[in-house]
C-alpha cells in the first residue's frame, strides 16, 4: 500500500504542476458533470417513482428537494474543510459517499430510504462542487489558464444541467426508474483510482484550529434559509409557520455565523475578502444571473407545455438552443476576459440577457419559434457569459489559501439565487396572473374563476370539468392572462438584470495577468503558489 502511494505521489505532483494540468482539469469536469447531471435527472423520473414507492405529497417533495437543500447547506462547511485537511482528499470521499449513495437511491424499496440515500447525495455533492473549483484555482495558477479552464468548466456545468432530464428520459424508456442513479456508479468507479493517481493535494496554511463550531452554524443557517426559500417558490403563504420559522432560525444563525467569524483569530472564512470590491460584486453577479435563469427557466417550461401544447421532450428540445449558447459562451469566455477585461464582460453578458427577456415579451398565444430561437441563444449566451466573469473575477480575487472557501461562497450565492429566483419570478408571475381570473370571466361560475386563478395547469383542469362554451372561454382567458403574467415577469427581470449590469461597474476594468513563478515542487501543490492580480 504504501509503495503504491509513495509512487503515485510524483505522477500527481506532475500532473499538478506540468503539463498534465489539463489532465487534471478533465477530472474535474467529469466530478461537476456527475452531480451537475444528478441535480435535475430526476425530474422525469417522479411519475415512476410515485407509482411504484407510492409516497405521500410531503415524502414526493422531500425526495425531490433534499438533494439541493442539503447540498447547499453544506458547501461551506466542506469547502472550507478542504482548505484545512486538504481538498483532493474531501474530494476522494464525496467520489466514494456518492456512489455508495446512488446504489442506496437505485435499489430504494421505500420513499424514506430513497429520502435518506438523496439527502446523502447532497452530501456528496457538497464535497465535491467546491472541491473542483478549489483545485483548478491551485492548479493554474496563471490567471490566463484559469480562465480558460474556468471557462471549460462552466460549459460542462451548462451540459450537465440540459443531459440530466434527456438522460433520464432514455433510461426510463429502457429501464427501471432506480437506474438514473446507478448510472452514477461506474463513473465513480473510475473517477476514484483516476483523481487518486491524477489530482495533486493542497491545502491553506493551517494556521489555528477548524471552527466546527461555526461550520455547524452556517450549515444549520443556510439549510434554514433555503429551506424557507424553496417554500416560497412552492407557493407557500408567506405567513406560514413552516415558512417563516426556518427563514428566521436560517438568517439569525447565520448572523451569528458571520459576528463570530469576525471576533476569531483565525475564521473560517475571511470576511475581509467581502470587502474587496471585485469579490464582493461578483457574488452579487451570481446570485442576480441564477435569480433571473433559474425563474425563466421554469416560467417558459410552463409556457411551452401549457400555452404552445409542446410535450415535456419537444420543450426539452426547445430549450436546447439555449444550453448549446451558454456552452459556447463558457468556450470563448477566457478570449472574451482577456480582450474585454472583466467589468465590460460581465456587464454586457447582462445586457445581452436583458435584451433577449424584453425580446421574449413578444411571446404571444401562437408559437413563434424563430422568436424563442433566437431569445433563448441570447439568453444562454449572455447569463453564461456574466457566470463565467463573475465566477472567474470572484475566484481570482480570493487568497489561494481560502479558495475552498471561496469556492463555497460561490456556488452557495449560485443555490441561493436559484431558490430565489424560483421564490421572486414565481411570486411577481402569480400576482400578474390572478387578476386576470379572479375578477370573473364571462359566462362562467364565479367559483371556477377563482380556482383557476391559483394556476394555469389548475385553469385547465377546472375548464375541462365545465366543458362546453364556458370551459372554452375559461381556457381561453387563462392562456391569456397567463401570457400577461409572462410578459410582466419577464420585465421585471430585465429590470434586475439592467441592476446586474450596474453592478458589475464595480469590477475591475482589466483582467490583470503577471507572470507567475511556481517553484519545482517538492511535495503537494500548496499554498506557497503565488498570482499577482
Amino acid at each position: 500500500m504504501s509503495g503504491t502511494t509513495t509512487a503515485a505521489a510524483p505522477r500527481r505532483r506532475a500532473a499538478g504542476a506540468g503539463a498534465h494540468r489539463w489532465v487534471v482539469l478533465v477530472v474535474l469536469c467529469v466530478s461537476l458533470l456527475l452531480v451537475a447531471v444528478d441535480a435535475t435527472v430526476l425530474h422525469v423520473a417522479v411519475p415512476a417513482v410515485t407509482e411504484d414507492l407510492r409516497p405521500g405529497a410531503i415524502e414526493l417533495l422531500w425526495i425531490v428537494d433534499v438533494y439541493p437543500l442539503v447540498c447547499a447547506s453544506l458547501l461551506i462547511l466542506f469547502g472550507t474543510l478542504g482548505d484545512r485537511v486538504g481538498r483532493r482528499r474531501v474530494l476522494l470521499l464525496g467520489y466514494a459517499l456518492f456512489g455508495v449513495a446512488s446504489a442506496l437511491a437505485a435499489l430504494a424499496e421505500t420513499a424514506q430510504v430513497l429520502i435518506a440515500a438523496r439527502a446523502l447525495l447532497g452530501v456528496g455533492g457538497a464535497m465535491i462542487m467546491p472541491a473542483t473549483l478549489s483545485i483548478l484555482r491551485q492548479v493554474f495558477p496563471d490567471r490566463r489558464e484559469r480562465a480558460m479552464a474556468i471557462g471549460i468548466w462552466s460549459a460542462v456545468a451548462a451540459v450537465g444541467a440540459a443531459v440530466g432530464p434527456l438522460l433520464g428520459g432514455f433510461l426510463l424508456e429502457h429501464f427501471w426508474w432506480g437506474s438514473v442513479f446507478l448510472v452514477n456508479i461506474p463513473l465513480m468507479l473510475v473517477s476514484l483510482p483516476v483523481g487518486r493517481l491524477l489530482l495533486p493535494e493542497s491545502k491553506g496554511d493551517g494556521r489555528g484550529p477548524w471552527d466546527v463550531v461555526g461550520a455547524l452554524m452556517a450549515a444549520g443557517g443556510l439549510f434554514g434559509v433555503v429551506l424557507g426559500v424553496k417554500r416560497l417558490g412552492g407557493g407557500e403563504p408567506v405567513a406560514s409557520l413552516l415558512t417563516v420559522l426556518p427563514l428566521l432560525l436560517g438568517a439569525l444563525l447565520l448572523a451569528g455565523f458571520v459576528r463570530r467569524q469576525r471576533r476569531r483569530t483565525y475564521p473560517l472564512v475571511d470576511l475581509a475578502m467581502f470587502r474587496r470590491p471585485a469579490f464582493s460584486t461578483s457574488v452579487g453577479c451570481i446570485v442576480l444571473a441564477m435569480l433571473a435563469l433559474v425563474g425563466l427557466e421554469l416560467i417558459a417550461a410552463q409556457y411551452l407545455q401549457l400555452v404552445l401544447g409542446l410535450s415535456p421532450l419537444e420543450t426539452g428540445l426547445r430549450l436546447l438552443p439555449l444550453t448549446f449558447a451558454a456552452m459556447a459562451a463558457g468556450l470563448a469566455g477566457a478570449r472574451l476576459l482577456r480582450r474585454f477585461g472583466p467589468r465590460r464582460t460581465v456587464c454586457a453578458g447582462f445586457c445581452l440577457t436583458a435584451f433577449a427577456v424584453v425580446l421574449l415579451t413578444a411571446m404571444g398565444r401562437a408559437d413563434d419559434w424563430a422568436l424563442l430561437l433566437t431569445g433563448f441563444v441570447l439568453l444562454g449566451f449572455g447569463l453564461e457569459t456574466t457566470l463565467f466573469g463573475a465566477y472567474e473575477s470572484m475566484l481570482s480575487e480570493a487568497p489561494p489559501e481560502q479558495s475552498g472557501g471561496a469556492a463555497a461562497i460561490g456556488e452557495t450565492s449560485y443555490q441561493l439565487g436559484a431558490g430565489i429566483g424560483i421564490a421572486l419570478l414565481g411570486s411577481v408571475m402569480n400576482a400578474a396572473y390572478a387578476p386576470g381570473l379572479t375578477g370573473g370571466v364571462p359566462g362562467v361560475p364565479a367559483s371556477a374563476s377563482v380556482a383557476a386563478g391559483h394556476s394555469l395547469g389548475e385553469a385547465y383542469e377546472v375548464a375541462a370539468q365545465l366543458g362546453g362554451p364556458a370551459g372554452v372561454a375559461l381556457r381561453r382567458a387563462a392562456g391569456d392572462a397567463f401570457v400577461h403574467g409572462l410578459h410582466v415577469t419577464l420585465l421585471v427581470s430585465a429590470g434586475l438584470l439592467v441592476l446586474g449590469a450596474v453592478m458589475a461597474l464595480r469590477l475591475p476594468r482589466v483582467m490583470q495577468c503577471e507572470e507567475v513563478s511556481v517553484p519545482a515542487p517538492r511535495g503537494a501543490v500548496d499554498s506557497q503558489s503565488r498570482v499577482s492580480v
